[in-house]
């Protein structure tokens, strides 16, 4: 019988480092809140240390949004909504959100590297996708604020008035986007609240809106912790609350505002299934695989968490999966060769291992590939489970990290069954050569949003958001406009 041929990836498959420069970054010692247009210390004077995930380094000491503070903020927003901003002709709201798309241009190469230093994603993520992307949803929105009539023909839309937006801290400044570029299109003030891990770019953002002549009080950036964010969500001139974050916060949002009359939208959790089909290009599949999960270090709400193989090609896909693992470079998220960057905190590193001892406690096989990661700093070595079963707390449970749980089936009927038995439904992925079999799986599929044959693809023009337990509202598209008008 002739032997398997084994892959040896501990020999010449180093690069050389490749670091992006941070030469042309400014971060300051201290950063203040963004309110009423001006950058202004917080009333009661406290600060919080932002760290480099990748080296525990300290970057910048950040205000602390307390009551006080958001109320000004709030305030400050409805006086700019019921002066300025819901007054002015929309084609020049357009002309300001078309200056902020192009300022973020300007300044995308900063951007990325601060991004890549506050968050510790890759500077290939930053720089190609997080912040494009971002720019593309103010370029995007821009063009939409003197068409809405068009948007919604047979209708007429208003501004809803004040909206309180909180963001995670996986994609900081294009969640930012995400909420502030179609509030101002629709003629909405509002005050933002980054994740207290991710504060920089924001804040970076805050001095692009502030250099765009954006009128004072219209966008209000403040930073914080939850207490900041349960003080925005309980201000009693907040009109709309958007949300990204994890499901439990969303369920506390929700029972805060019910009976007030505020408006919300909700994008919460998710454990999307990525479904491999027999016929499907296994290689492409693969990859398909890998950026499903490991994209971010798995800290993506629509992560293909759950991974699905019918059962005459799991072995094949395995194998294929466990060698292009074992080529994945964990480290340096600065450096351009990097694939896998850094944990974005010690709390969130804990959580990450509590479901990697789970996962063994459970039973499932354990797989982590061989390579070495930095001593300093917070890492995770991207996993696999396998072996895995419908019961395990690693398939039920948003882990948020680069761990994968695989499962096999046999037919369509019984991976729509396992797919579907979540409690999430945000997002799922579909690998087959047969175009039928796609359009049976969406329409069966639980999930707000399914890619086909690929995976990980945004863009501007399309909604996103789930139901069940992964939240409600769209953002994005048309959808996205609708979120922040009375039709």
């Amino acid at each position: 019988m002739s032997k398997k041929p084994v892959l040896d990836f501990t020999s010449t498959w180093a690069y050389e480092p490749a670091p992006e420069s941070t030469d042309h970054i400014n971060i300051k010692k201290q950063y203040q809140l963004f309110i009423n247009g001006k950058f202004v210390n917080p009333v009661k004077g406290k600060y919080f240390t932002t760290i480099n995930p990748a080296t525990e380094e300290k970057l910048a000491d950040v205000a602390e949004a307390t009551d006080e503070d958001v109320d000004k903020a709030v305030k400050a927003a409805r006086v700019a909504y019921e002066k300025v901003w819901s007054k002015m002709p929309s084609k020049e709201r357009g002309k300001y959100i078309y200056r902020i798309a192009r300022l973020i241009q300007e300044r995308a190469r900063e951007l990325a590297v601060v991004e890549t230093l506050d968050s510790g994603k890759t500077i290939r993520e930053s720089r190609d996708i997080d912040i494009p992307l971002a720019a593309n949803h103010f370029f995007y929105y821009a063009g939409w604020a003197d068409k809405l009539e068009y948007a919604f023909p047979g209708k007429n839309p208003k501004s809803i008035g004040v909206a309180g937006q909180i963001i995670p801290w996986n994609f900081p400044l294009l969640m930012a986007a995400w909420k502030i570029a179609p509030a101002l299109a629709t003629g909405n003030t509002l005050v933002l609240k980054p994740a207290e891990t991710t504060p920089l770019t924001a804040l970076i953002l805050a001095e692009i809106i502030q250099e765009s002549g954006l009128p004072d009080g219209v966008v209000n950036i403040i930073t914080g912790a939850g207490k900041t964010g349960a003080a925005l969500v309980n201000h009693p001139g907040i009109n709309k609350i958007a949300f990204t974050g994890s499901t439990n916060v969303g369920k506390s949002i929700q029972k805060a505002i019910a009976g007030t009359g505020k408006r919300s939208t909700m994008e919460l959790g998710g454990k999307a299934a990525n479904i491999i089909f027999e016929d499907a290009p296994i290689d492409q599949a693969v990859e398909g695989i890998i950026n499903g999960i490991f994209f971010n270090q798995g800290h993506v709400c629509c992560a293909g968490s759950r991974l699905f193989v019918q059962e005459n090609v799991a072995e094949k896909v395995i194998l294929k999966l466990k060698d292009r693992m074992n080529t994945l470079i964990v480290g340096d998220p600065l450096d351009k060769n990097t694939d896998i960057g850094a944990i974005n905190s010690k709390e969130q590193l804990n959580t990450i291992n509590k479901y990697l001892k789970i996962g063994k406690d459970e039973g499932a096989e354990f797989y982590q590939p061989s390579c070495s990661v930095p001593k300093k700093g917070f890492w995770c070595k991207p996993t696999l489970f396998l072996n895995a079963s419908q019961s395990h707390r690693i398939v039920q449970e948003e882990i948020f990290g680069p761990v994968l749980a695989v499962q096999t089936f046999r037919t369509i009927e019984e991976v729509i069954e396992k797919a579907n038995n979540t409690p999430y439904g945000l997002s799922a992925g579909v690998w087959t050569d047969k175009g039928s079999k796609v359009f049976n799986l969406t329409s069966k599929l639980r999930a707000g949003v399914v890619w086909a044959n690929t995976y990980n693809k945004f863009d501007p023009v399309s909604p996103f958001g789930g139901y069940k337990e992964s939240g409600f509202g769209r953002e994005g598209g048309l959808h996205g406009l609708a979120a922040y008008l009375e039709v």
